[in-house]
């Protein structure tokens, strides 16, 4: 089975004290990850699955010391370091605690799949500050949809800076990847979408995933009518997607109040359903402040519940992609200029289906006006302009 690429970040950390967390979507591939990491530790391991209530009971006892005895016991460690291994930790609260007890007292060392930043903000608290590690992974990257298709050799996946990505790219290879990057769009990077040849399964799966994101994920929501307003505001963000969110009219649009709003896009970021794109400022409190933009995880998941035009579709996988490298923002400038994205307040963006030197021009310019020194377009059909890059090549 193909590794993700963030297997080779966690297998440095397999050895230090610190927990493991995994996090991301549901079916990105987490559980699987977990299973490789299990397979490469040859000291004394165990795996519990706490969607499995029988999995649980030996963590439910009260006394800490009593957990490590039984644990120890199971495995007949003989004084070794024991690894625990726990599959979706989000269903035994108390699990914190524990892992924290065993770590200060037993060195144990803990590596665990939770589904959502919504429930580890809760189930994290601050008691475990220095004891953890915590990894989001996403859906699979171009380069990792390359890769599981044998299209790619990498050896030690790292992130290339942007100038090797432009003096790697040609026209040669982009044609050569460029039907792989269109399905990739289609499709997005769910690792059983990416690896499901049929079109018409393709799409089945797709909708098999929102349906459990909301089986699953929203079960948080107890309310009935909470859940439909949330699939409301989800069917209503699609055509936005890109777009600088009003949150008033979101609101009146619902026949809800702003609060409640707010809070449904929190929580819809927190599963990493969504992201929200804070505008560009290096005032943090203005950042804050200001209205953002919306994209969605996954560009297969978007093409399933909703419609967007072509050169949304296309931005939102790119915002995928760049924030692999960092932190977005974006600019605006009254509603007469923009610069598509910002990342790390240090390298502007301009995103189009057919980049011209034009567009190059105007970008560099306001990039420069912000004190902004690198510039970069960003073109889907590919041309020879300077300073452009070519998605596929991400």
């Amino acid at each position: 089975m193909k590794r993700r690429f963030l297997f080779h970040t966690l297998k440095k950390y397999i050895d230090h004290k610190n927990a493991l967390i995994i996090t991301g979507m549901r079916q990105v591939g987490k559980t699987t990850l977990m299973q490789q990491l299990f397979n490469e530790v040859d000291e004394p391991k165990l795996w519990f699955d706490f969607d499995n209530p029988l999995d649980m009971i030996q963590f439910e006892e009260i006394d800490y010391n009593k957990i490590f005895q039984n644990l120890e016991k199971t495995i007949n460690s003989k004084g070794k370091r024991i690894f625990i291994f726990i599959d979706e930790i989000q269903n035994l609260l108390e699990i914190t605690k524990i892992i924290k007890y065993h770590i200060d007292h037993y060195n144990v060392k803990y590596i665990v799949t939770g589904s959502s930043n919504f429930y580890l903000k809760n189930l994290f608290p601050e008691s475990l500050s220095g004891r953890k590690f915590l990894f989001v992974l996403p859906p699979l990257s171009f380069m990792e949809y390359l890769y599981f298709h044998n299209k790619l050799e990498v050896n030690n996946p790292t992130k290339n800076d942007f100038s090797n990505i432009i003096q790697q790219q040609n026209r040669t290879e982009y044609e050569k990847r460029s039907a792989d990057y269109s399905n990739f769009v289609e499709f997005g990077g769910f690792p059983e979408v990416v690896l499901t040849e049929d079109t018409e399964t393709k799409k089945t799966v797709l909708k098999n995933i929102f349906a459990s994101f909301f089986e699953k994920d929203i079960k948080v929501l107890a309310d009935i009518k909470d859940i439909r307003e949330l699939r409301d505001l989800i069917l209503m963000l699609v055509p936005r997607t890109g777009n600088i969110l009003d949150v008033t009219r979101l609101s009146a649009e619902l026949g809800i109040n702003r609060v409640k709003t707010y809070n449904y896009l929190e929580f819809l970021q927190g599963v990493f359903f969504m992201e929200l794109v804070p505008k560009f400022s290096k005032n943090i409190d203005r950042s804050v402040a200001g209205g953002k933009k919306v994209y969605f995880a996954d560009t297969g998941i978007l093409n399933i519940i909703g419609k967007v035009n072509e050169g949304q579709l296309f931005e939102n996988a790119v915002a995928n992609q760049l924030k692999e490298y960092g932190t977005l923002s974006y600019y605006n400038q009254r509603n007469t200029a923009e610069i598509d994205f910002v990342l790390n307040k240090e390298i502007a963006f301009e995103v189009k289906i057919n980049a011209t030197a034009k567009d190059l021009k105007r970008t560099t310019y306001l990039a420069e006006k912000l004190g902004i020194s690198e510039t970069y377009l960003i073109s889907k059909k590919y041309n020879e302009i300077d300073r452009t890059i070519f998605p596929a090549f991400l």
